[in-house]
């Protein structure tokens, strides 16, 4: 199977209204569009398959049709994006013609399409359940910082690892590089059905991190190495960020 057939391959946005830290994320205005349209743009650009925003409330159900991309209604009481991506799924594709599912987070509108599409490659393995992506950390603060979560694993290439683990801890101890987890997942589509019916794990609970619960089932995830973290939007200067970025590639 080619991983990056476009009709054997949807793009699924999560975007969730609720936000403690900056309340109606989705809308806010980025270049003259809302965040998520702007997203669903890059996924647009990425050109690896339908695109389909998955939405818990009614205003950005309307300024995402408004913006002339797909548009689906989940339940608001989701405790993941994972559950809200297989809700959407089912509703969308409920034949199941599309055979892999990626799932880019609804608050990364200046991410490169690029990115995007690298998520695919590690798919090209059959043995690989899941695929993400990383980055090799390069300042010193982040390593420490419990923030940013890192990827342990073992090497394949130059480009891609095999996860073994994903922590908030400064690891592997001793020499050579660390790697910053960047939260975009490419499920095989049975890989995210079986994820999504097996209950929060140990791991993934003493770190916080939904992934854990893949490889503690056995799942393999491998990880392609790009070249630059996405700017997640979580925050009053976050949003200015990408304002900036966005209105100077508009010029």
């Amino acid at each position: 199977m080619n991983a990056g057939k476009s009709d054997e391959t949807l793009v699924l946005i999560p975007a969730r209204m609720a936000s403690t830290r900056l309340p109606g994320k989705p809308l806010a205005d980025i270049a003259g569009l809302p965040m998520i349209v702007q997203v669903a743009k890059r996924a647009q650009e990425a050109d690896v398959g339908r695109i389909i925003v998955a939405v818990d409330d009614q205003r950005t159900f309307d300024a995402v049709e408004a913006a002339g991309f797909e548009v689906v209604m989940t339940r608001v009481d989701h405790q993941s994006g994972s559950d809200r991506i297989f809700e959407a799924l089912t509703k969308v594709d409920p034949e199941g013609r599309a055979k892999i599912v990626i799932n880019v987070q609804g608050d990364l509108p200046t991410i490169d399409p690029q990115t995007i599409r690298a998520a695919l490659r590690p798919l090209e393995d059959p043995a690989v359940d899941i695929a993400t992506l990383t980055v090799e950390i390069v300042d010193d603060h982040e390593k420490t910082n419990p923030n940013v979560v890192k990827v342990v694993g073992s090497p394949l290439s130059d480009s891609r690892l095999r996860a073994l683990y994903f922590t908030r801890a400064t690891a592997p101890h001793g020499a050579g590089p660390l790697y910053h987890h960047i939260g975009l997942y490419a499920y095989r589509r049975e890989a995210l059905e079986r994820f999504v019916a097996l209950s929060p794990s140990t791991l993934e609970k003493r770190e916080s991190l939904e992934q854990l619960r893949a490889l503690e089932a056995g799942m393999r995830i491998d990880v392609e190495v790009v070249k630059t973290v996405p700017l997640g939007v979580d925050t009053p200067a976050d949003l200015d960020k990408a304002r900036l970025i966005l209105s100077a590639s508009s010029n």
